[in-house]
């Protein structure tokens, strides 16, 4: 994909021109299987695996025999706390455990080009020049949105510098914020639209230095 290009605009939104992408990064081609095997490791990783069910043994009580063995005409029970009673223990239930599982960093850096190409191919690349903005104020996070035509969720990846961007944009529900050394397969694929600034852009076309996703975990709240 030679030439492949995405539009660029200044701060208040209006259009500047034209960006030049790396075609080894944004025009590969997308490895759907691998891609689908990074998020489900991605948010497997975000589980607390913290779950916990009590078993009979675990259960307060139950320690005499709620009758005796025969005579009653009821059934014979040896404890209140059979998982068959109510407020009994609970047979095979979940325990403790880690969800994580090992990605390797080759795999995550193909993950992570194969949904930046996807993204590219769909023309919903937007680069931002730069924030000249004096204050943070989300009404003029709202209008660039609307200027760049990028409604929806929306994947803001900012560098460094660029506190002023963040606290306008961050009460935004739709928008999440991250930053080049941060941004992962996961990210980009949730979002419809990705809007980078020159900085991070240069960051990422880069590739070579370009260590991505320092963890393979995603935002609890989105996995939940």
């Amino acid at each position: 994909m030679a030439g492949l290009k995405a539009p660029s605009f200044s701060g208040s939104g209006d259009a500047s021109g034209e960006v030049e992408l790396n075609s080894e990064i944004f025009g590969v081609e997308p490895n759907h299987a691998l891609m689908h095997q990074v998020v489900t490791a991605q948010l497997a990783g975000a589980r607390a695996g913290t779950h916990k069910t009590k078993t009979r043994a675990e259960v307060r009580g139950g320690g005499a025999k709620p009758w005796r063995q025969k005579g009653t005409g009821r059934a014979r029970h040896g404890s209140i706390r059979s998982p068959i009673w109510r407020g009994g223990g609970v047979a095979h239930g979940p325990t403790p455990r880690d969800y994580s599982q090992r990605t390797p960093k080759k795999m995550k850096r193909l993950a992570l080009y194969s949904a930046l190409s996807v993204r590219a191919a769909e023309s919903a690349i937007r680069v931002i020049d730069s924030f000249d903005w004096q204050n943070p104020r989300t009404k003029e996070a709202v209008g660039l949105l609307d200027a760049i035509e990028a409604g929806g969720k929306t994947l803001l990846v900012l560098g460094r510098g660029d506190e002023t961007a963040r606290r306008a944009f961050r009460n935004l529900p739709q928008v999440w914020i991250t930053s080049p050394d941060q941004l992962g397969a996961y990210d980009v694929l949730w979002a419809r639209q990705v809007v980078f600034t020159r900085q991070s852009l240069d960051i990422v076309n880069g590739g070579g230095t370009y260590d991505i996703s320092k963890s393979d975990f995603v935002r609890e709240s989105e996995a939940s």
